[in-house]
């Protein structure tokens, strides 16, 4: 049987004992926030064991999308290296939520297993809930004597609370529970250890395939267990070790879907895989973690995840970037690859999978920009890594973190990379710089605090900012004051405000809090929790006083403009380059607009182009703002309005429409009434921010209008420059044209003056016993000519060390070469960081060649003396 006929038989068994089959939740988890991803079958269905959902339908069925690579299912650093851990994985599971129980869930199990898809009943094992003294629980005989029909009793295991007890958390539903083993071994081994002795002793081939839960009580705050009200069934089973069973296989990366994703492997690399467990057998491990590492990349990104620095972004990133790693290092892959098997794994998985169908593009593009940008990354990492190489044994902290902060690469990776050099890294070292970073962000960051000063009982704050900006009748509610590094601050909480508090990207409100004759700055609006705190340059003399709350009219009005257009633009996105657009991050203020939003490219000038005449279309068609403020949030997902990824909504929320087929989105913000108050709208830059996320900035109304000015301005003074051309253009290429040919000339020249240089050089070289020195001033000033014509001469010295010392565009500049069997002795490296003081700078390089640069030229000779006095030393 194929994997998908083997997961197609699952469900198909299921629905004709009542299931209903429901489709697979998202891999990537955006409702729980103890989760960033799905990690078990029932992550979907823990309202309904947890009561906070009624379940209509008693029984139902699925295969789960499932990521184990974080917190307590740490499984990556296993992936490759055995038969069965993954990453991704797929688990089949059937539900019962206060219907059929322990009976029907071993029956229907044995059923499926032996006389559905025929495995050998003499190969099963069941283990079930052995008791445990302390929490008074009583060993699960029921279940026992339930598999008992089935087993004779030296198949049918007892084991304690670890291995037969399932919980969901501290608190909550749990319960016993029932696993299904099999022994995959030859008769032979067989006969030699029984399999009994095998069960959860981690043997490749004596492996759980299917886990029954019997949720039958909660686990209270205070750690004693109530027998629930209604029973509930919760079972799992990885569909890739069922494969491996049902195949015949020895591992799961056999099974049909591995395999054809390993043999493409074996064609790109052109190595061969051997089914080698070994732990230095790296070509196969490497084969093993990108099949593996794909998949679980795909779905992921698949699910809305894009690879990122931070929280489950990261999470994806490091698991591709493991992948890349495996693939550069041991399978000769220099160049991007895995974006390529997309295509593949889509017609693999894509029938049951259809998300990967409808996503094969993006996915291609996104995974095709991340190789990219970390292989760029490597490569700059792996050279500094060189460089850093130690004597020792050990790779210091400090490098470890330099590797970490300034390349990207984290410290499990360097730990691989160092320890294929026979390296282990200064663990210890490396927190301590670790911690050292933090301190540092957190004393920036630390602020001293006063207590409130409550000036009310009340604790109701009203936010009337939409409809109002002047409260006459605000009351000071408290007041505190904050010190921190750039000075002191004063907080200031209003019983009611029109002061929007920054959130959703648009920044807080600034104006004026008027108390009798008493005008006090508003400097910023925030939120701390649901609190509205107004950062003010004082606190009022009489803060017991109604104020007078009054937002900067003129900046507010120009911020609703600027989210307003950042709506309408995010639609004119997604109509000009796709649906996949998403929004990832945004900036509203009074000045501009930034936009950051998922797509895989830079953007083509006719597609900006296209982006500016379909938000200026709709400014001009002066749509007018229909806001529902307050509606339960199912009503909006009927209505269609955008909810942007990463965001937190409540029961109710505020849907903002500008034209119900054009843009309808979930926002807090601030808007026009209209969109002809926006004016003009005009995008001034676009780029990357991180593999597969782009950056949009704009400006909007008066703001755009001096822009478009400023352009016209600069266009008139290159027409002036070029003589009033008729074609600006043109004439300006021209221009450059005959710079670069110029720049030709005196590159040609300076070579030219080089070469003469090279061979006086040369005939200047001073011997010192078997070495030869060459230490000069010499008059040329381009870095690239000196360059060439240092290791030039390296080739042409024999044994010996040059030291050259020039001005370049006005600074001083020292360049050290040193032949190949003298290294041993002086590395440029260190030399040239010795000389580099007496031109007031700094430089560094390898051990056979080194440059610095400084801002003393007066020191340029007695560098190159110091150069020879030291050399003369060494080599006398």
């Amino acid at each position: 049987m194929t994997t998908a006929e083997i997961r197609q038989t699952f469900l198909d068994f299921f629905e004709r004992k009542g299931h209903d089959i429901v489709r697979s939740a998202p891999i990537v988890n955006k409702d729980d926030p103890t989760l960033l991803f799905t990690n078990a079958g029932m992550n979907q269905f823990k309202d309904y064991f947890l009561g906070n959902q009624e379940r209509t339908i008693p029984r139902v069925v699925d295969t789960q999308k499932c990521l184990r690579v974080s917190g307590k299912h740490n499984d990556l650093e296993e992936v490759g290296r055995d038969s069965y851990h993954h990453t991704m994985f797929e688990m089949l599971g059937n539900w019962s939520f206060g219907d059929y129980f322990k009976q029907e869930a071993i029956d229907w199990a044995w059923e499926l297993l032996t006389e559905v898809y025929k495995l050998n009943k003499e190969d099963l094992y069941a283990s079930y809930f052995g008791g445990d003294e302390a929490e008074g629980l009583a060993a699960d005989e029921e279940a026992a004597n339930m598999w008992r029909v089935h087993l004779p009793d030296d198949r049918i295991l007892p084991f304690d609370k670890k291995d037969n007890f399932w919980e969901m958390g501290a608190q909550g539903p749990c319960g016993p529970c029932s696993e299904i083993h099999i022994d995959l071994r030859s008769d032979e081994d067989k006969a030699k250890v029984p399999g009994a002795t095998l069960v959860n002793q981690d043997h490749p081939l004596v492996i759980e395939i299917w886990n029954l839960v019997f949720i039958q009580f909660n686990r209270k705050a205070d750690g004693s267990l109530e027998q629930l009200a209604a029973k509930h069934i919760d079972t799992g089973m990885g569909l890739e070790r069922l494969c491996m069973a049902l195949q015949g296989k020895q591992s799961n990366y056999d099974t049909d879907q591995f395999a054809v994703l390993i043999q493409d492997i074996e064609k790109r690399s052109g190595k061969s895989y051997t089914n080698d467990y070994a732990d230095d057998a790296y070509t196969d491990i490497a084969m093993r973690v990108i099949a593996d590492h794909l998949r679980a990349v795909s779905f992921t990104i698949a699910d809305g995840q894009l690879p990122s620095n931070t929280g489950a972004g990261y999470v994806v990133r490091r698991i591709l970037r493991r992948a890349v790693r495996y693939g550069f290092s041991f399978l000769d892959l220099k160049e991007p690859f895995m974006y390529d098997m997309v295509s593949l794994l889509v017609r693999v998985m894509g029938d049951a999978f259809p998300e990967l169908v409808e996503q094969q593009e993006f996915l291609t593009n996104v995974i095709r920009e991340e190789e990219k940008s970390f292989l760029r990354t490597l490569e700059g990492g792996l050279k500094r890594l060189e460089q850093l190489g130690s004597d020792s044994k050990q790779l210091s902290g400090d490098v470890v973190f330099e590797l970490y902060d300034t390349f990207g690469f984290p410290v499990d990776l360097t730990r691989l990379i160092a320890a294929e050099r026979g390296l282990e890294i200064d663990e210890d070292g490396f927190k301590s710089a670790l911690d050292a970073q933090r301190k540092r962000s957190k004393a920036d960051a630390a602020r001293e605090v006063s207590d409130w000063t409550e000036m009310s009982d009340s604790t109701d704050v009203t936010f009337v900012g939409y409809d109002d900006l002047n409260v006459k009748d605000a009351q000071i509610l408290k007041y505190r004051t904050v010190k921190t590094k750039s000075g002191k601050q004063h907080h200031l909480v209003l019983d009611k405000t029109p002061f929007y508090p920054e959130g959703g990207g648009q920044v807080g409100d600034t104006g004026t809090l008027k108390i009798g004759e008493e005008s006090i700055s508003i400097l910023d609006t925030r939120k701390e929790n649901d609190l509205i705190i107004h950062v003010a340059e004082t606190i009022p003399a009489n803060p017991n006083q109604q104020a007078v709350a009054q937002v900067n009219a003129d900046k507010r009005r120009s911020t609703e403009s600027n989210h307003s257009a950042t709506h309408l633009m995010h639609s004119a996105l997604r109509e000009v380059l796709g649906d996949h657009v998403q929004q990832r991050g945004s900036l509203v203020n009074d000045s501009m607009l930034r936009f950051d939003f998922s797509h895989f490219g830079k953007m083509t000038q006719e597609e900006i182009k296209q982006v500016e005449q379909l938000v200026n279309q709709k400014i001009r068609a002066n749509i007018s703002l229909d806001e529902k403020r307050s509606i339960p949030i199912d009503e909006a997902r009927d209505l269609g309005a955008t909810m942007l990824f990463g965001e937190k909504y409540g029961d109710s929320v505020r849907v903002i429409t500008f034209d119900s087929d054009y843009s309808m989105e979930l926002c807090g913000g601030c808007h026009v009434d209209a969109t002809g108050q926006i004016g003009t709208f005009v995008i001034t830059s676009e780029g990357g921010v991180a593999a597969g996320v782009r950056r949009v900035e704009a400006l909007t109304g008066q703001a755009a209008e001096a822009y478009l000015n400023e352009q016209r301005a600069q266009l008139s003074s290159i027409k002036e420059l070029v003589k009033g051309a008729a074609d600006p253009v043109s004439a300006v290429s021209s221009v450059i044209e005959e710079v670069k040919a110029l720049r030709k000339k005196l590159e040609k020249a300076t070579a030219g003056q080089a070469a003469n240089l090279q061979g006086d050089l040369l005939k200047q070289a001073e011997a010192v016993g078997d070495t030869k020195l060459i230490i000069s001033k010499i008059p040329l000033g381009d870095a690239k000519a000196i360059k060439t014509l240092v290791f030039n001469l390296r080739t042409q010295i024999g044994s010996g060390v040059i030291v050259l010392g020039a001005e370049v565009k006005g600074k001083p500049n020292l360049t050290i070469a040193v032949t190949d069997d003298l290294t041993d002795k002086i590395q440029a490296g260190a030399l040239i960081r010795e000389l580099a003081s007496h031109i007031r700078g700094g430089g560094g390089g390898q051990p056979h060649f080194a440059t610095a640069g400084g801002s003393n030229l007066d020191g340029i000779q007695a560098a190159l003396d110091a150069a020879d006095a030291s050399l003369k030393s060494e080599f006398a």
